[in-house]
């Protein structure tokens, strides 16, 4: 078991991607503070907001796999198409269903001052804007080249 934790702290591929996500995540904390001016939890593992660290986390991937394998490999090859499915999820389909659901609340207060109907509020923080994709992917990047550097 000491070798194979061993082996997961020298996968430099595993190590750049993860701490993409979490220097993304971490990022999140802080913009989301600057702009409201209050401690949100919620951020540090939440989906949406600025950057996105589902972009963060699979460009890195992706970008670290080309460092080390090559950017003519078939495992690069996957990983940009693995990056690029995340990407459009988090900035079309996701970004789509975050602005439902605030539609959706917003016809469910006004419905209820009218007529009785259970209290729920659906999270409209699922996806990202363009700029918060390419946040992600900036921050992958440049957390993959930093490994690369100093490895």
């Amino acid at each position: 078991m000491s070798e194979f934790l061993t082996s997961l702290g020298h996968n430099i591929i595993l190590l750049s991607a993860f701490t993409a996500w979490l220097s993304a995540q971490l990022l999140k904390v802080l913009t989301s503070f600057l702009e409201h001016r209050e401690f949100n939890a919620e951020r540090l593992v939440g989906s949406g907001g600025m950057p996105s660290s589902h972009t963060a986390l699979v460009v890195s991937l992706a970008f670290a796999t080309g460092l080390q394998d090559g950017f003519a490999s078939s495992t690069f090859a996957i990983a940009v198409i693995l990056a690029s499915i995340v990407m459009y999820d988090a900035a079309g389909v996701r970004n789509a269903a975050g602005k439902q659901a605030k539609v959706i609340n917003r016809l469910v207060h006004q419905m209820r001052v009218e007529h009785t109907l259970p209290d729920i509020k659906l999270k409209e923080l699922l996806g990202h804007t363009p700029l918060e994709v390419l946040a992600g992917a900036a921050l992958g990047i440049l957390v993959a080249y930093a490994f690369d550097i100093f490895r």
